[in-house]
């Protein structure tokens, strides 16, 4: 019942006519991505970083899902 409340108070919040993108989630997980590299590899800047895992997603057919953050962690570390 108080899970049902919390849904409800969340999705009142939400301004109408907002539309929430089903990649958000990987907008989330990026970021986290990124975090963690940069607390990994402090010598390399944040656009490397972001380099490093664009040339790995190329190096992966064009995609990044299925895989573990943390294997796309030691795979993007091992570019840069």
């Amino acid at each position: 019942e108080n899970s049902l409340q919390k849904t409800s108070i969340c999705s009142s919040v939400d301004p109408p006519g907002i539309f929430v993108s089903p990649y958000a989630l990987n907008l989330h997980s990026f970021t986290k991505l990124i975090k963690r590299l940069q607390e990994r590899h402090p010598e390399f800047s944040k656009e490397e970083i972001v380099k490093a895992v664009q040339e790995l997603r190329k190096i992966n057919k064009g995609v990044l899902s299925g895989l573990a953050i943390s294997s796309i962690e030691e795979k993007t570390s091992a570019i840069l």
